[in-house]
């Protein structure tokens, strides 16, 4: 691989949008206009490339994510400079002159909760934990501010998170923490406001992306006590549309441009895509051994590793040619299901907005944009075998394999009662694990696969199942994944980004770092979850009790086994024929 990669700038036109001002029933409530937005400042890897890529290549810290995160104590320019200067001298070390210009992040460690004896105690006791306030951000930080507190994920994710929040924010509504909720939703429309998007998190390397628009899902979570808020968060809404709508009206069939595609028949749908080509800052060197193990040009490697990592599903077989090799992803190939689902919600959110607001025109408009796209999926978006499922632009036909995706359409409210069926039948034979619903059905190693399960997708599934009629397969997902969190929680005293779903009843692997505990989304889809089954959480009460119990047992055991055995002339204590006691102890979450 070569030793030099050429760094490409970040776009910094940023979209048209529509007129905000007014709910008047004019055509003039839909025609987009421009609107002044700030420059994108500038990414770590472009503000001082030299530095960066050198101390990622030298993999000083185990997780990549850290020094993106580091913040210069001075000028870059003036770092870059001395960089240049010095690192060819003898006796350079570049972790001393990093620990002498930048200022690092705190370790990741694991979110410490004092014990509780219920898993809702010790989901209620983490929300504080994982509170962050960034109103001003130290200068030359690649934070982005937030006037009102946020809630992240936990451990290496250290900032809010687009479509995770929507998932903390239902937990966070489930613990009666309606303040952080909704400062959660007014932090997303500050976002839009500022950016004319919403970034994949609150970071200057994440502006180029987006993730899964769950924006309209936050509204209508917090307008169940403020009914009036759709028509307050209007703007915003149509704003967000805009951005993933960039570019359609000058589109021939067959063509794409950045989010959105009009497939031959005149069908949009759209993609997920990110406005830079060049490696990510937070995995640097990964993407430059990706694209170097394949045959493509970098650029266009990155470039869908990014789109990949707007998806949320960083990374799966369901975005590669060889579920075996990362090198053949296609991310902005494929129309997803997922992302078609949630927007067709967006559409029909901001038509029902416009509608209480009295703009007639408008919610005209949008209503039939959401029918279209609706007909869309229907169209395209369905596979011969009976599930939903991706569509392969290039390809012209619906990707190969179901995916816990092919729910989205039944969440969505969109699925036939015929189509729902079908799909549900193809999930529960195909994905359905002894821990939960897996993500795909393929073992490629990639964290979006099996065995994996996670909770936003549990949630999407019990959700969408419910709304179509499939409700013993809900709850058959919902005891298993449930169950699943219940036993890792009782045995190690916490939540994790992932569980393994193949019936070893702990945290699941892959991906491009540790395990993280927490952890937000899974913390949210929990007590979601609880609220639809409550003998749930009274199994997983008995399930906390009775190995706080057996541990409690074991502990007494271990402290009179101390007090009470004779010394032996080796040093060890006589128990039987075994020198000492030792515990295999349970499997580690890491294992």
């Amino acid at each position: 691989m070569p030793r030099r990669i050429a760094f490409h700038s970040m776009a910094v036109a940023l979209l048209s949008t529509v007129l905000l001002a007014g709910c008047a029933a004019t055509r003039e409530s839909v025609r987009p206009v421009s609107i002044q937005s700030p420059a994108l400042p500038a990414t770590p890897d472009v503000a001082w490339p030299q530095t960066f890529a050198a101390v990622q290549a030298a993999w000083l810290f185990e997780d990549q994510k850290a020094f993106a995160d580091a913040v210069p104590r001075s000028d870059p320019r003036m770092i870059e400079a001395e960089y240049a200067r010095t690192h060819g001298e003898s006796g350079f070390d570049i972790r001393r002159f990093v620990e002498r210009h930048f200022v690092l992040p705190a370790p990741v460690t694991a979110t410490r909760v004092e014990s509780h004896d219920t898993l809702r105690a010790h989901i209620d006791a983490l929300w504080p934990l994982l509170t962050r306030t960034t109103p001003s951000p130290a200068p030359h930080d690649s934070l982005l501010p937030l006037t009102q507190p946020y809630v992240v994920p936990g451990g290496r994710f250290r900032e809010i998170y687009y479509w995770d929040s929507y998932f903390t924010m239902r937990g966070l509504v489930e613990s009666g923490e309606h303040a952080r909720s909704r400062a959660m939703l007014e932090n997303f429309a500050a976002l839009i406001d500022t950016w004319g998007r919403v970034p994949n998190g609150n970071r200057s390397y994440y502006l180029s992306r987006s993730q899964p628009p769950f924006f309209s899902h936050m509204v209508m979570l917090e307008a169940r006590d403020d009914p009036a808020l759709p028509v307050r968060y209007l703007p915003q809404l149509r704003r967000e549309h805009a951005f993933w709508m960039d570019g359609v009206d000058a589109l021939a069939p067959g063509q794409a441009q950045r989010r959105v595609v009009r497939l031959a028949d005149g069908s949009v749908l759209n993609r997920y895509w990110d406005d830079r080509d060049a490696p990510r800052p937070e995995s640097f060197v990964q993407d430059r051994e990706t694209a170097a193990a394949g045959t493509r040009p970098y650029p266009q490697v990155w470039r869908e590793l990014r789109a990949g990592a707007e998806s949320g599903w960083d990374y799966s077989s369901r975005w590669l040619d060889d579920p075996m090799r990362l090198d053949s992803i296609r991310v902005t190939a494929i129309a997803p299901v997922d992302l078609n689902s949630l927007l067709h919600h967006l559409e029909t959110t901001i038509a029902s907005a416009c509608a209480q607001a009295g703009d007639a025109r408008c919610a005209s408009d949008f209503r039939a944009m959401a029918d279209a796209r609706r007909k869309a999926i229907h169209g395209h978006l369905w596979h011969p075998d009976g599930y939903y499922a991706d569509y392969d632009i290039e390809r012209r036909a619906p990707r190969p394999g179901i995916t816990a995706a092919a729910l989205f359409p039944l969440h969505a409210g969109i699925a036939t009662e015929a189509r729902a069926q079908s799909t549900a039948r193809h999930v529960a034979a195909q994905l359905l694990a002894p821990g939960g619903l897996l993500t795909t059905p393929i073992d490629s190693g990639q964290q979006w696969d099996a065995p994996n399960v996670w909770a936003p997708l549990q949630w999407i599934a019990v959700d969408g199942l419910r709304r179509s009629g499939g409700n013993a397969l809900a709850e058959t997902i919902a005891a298993r994944f449930v169950a699943n969190a219940g036993t890792l929680f009782a045995r190690e005293g916490k939540l994790v980004e992932k569980y393994d779903g193949d019936g070893a009843l702990q945290g699941g692997g892959g991906g491009e770092y540790p395990l993280q505990d927490g952890f937000g989304w899974s913390n949210g889809v929990v007590l979601s979850l609880f609220a639809l089954y409550p003998a749930l959480e009274r199994e997983v009460d008995r399930t906390t009790r009775a190995a706080r119990g057996t541990a409690q047992a074991v502990s007494a055991t271990r402290r009179a086994v101390r007090h009470t055995t004779t010394p032996h002339p080796s040093g060890c204590g006589v128990v039987g024929t075994r020198c000492g006691f030792t515990s295999r102890g349970s499997r580690s979450a890491h294992d």
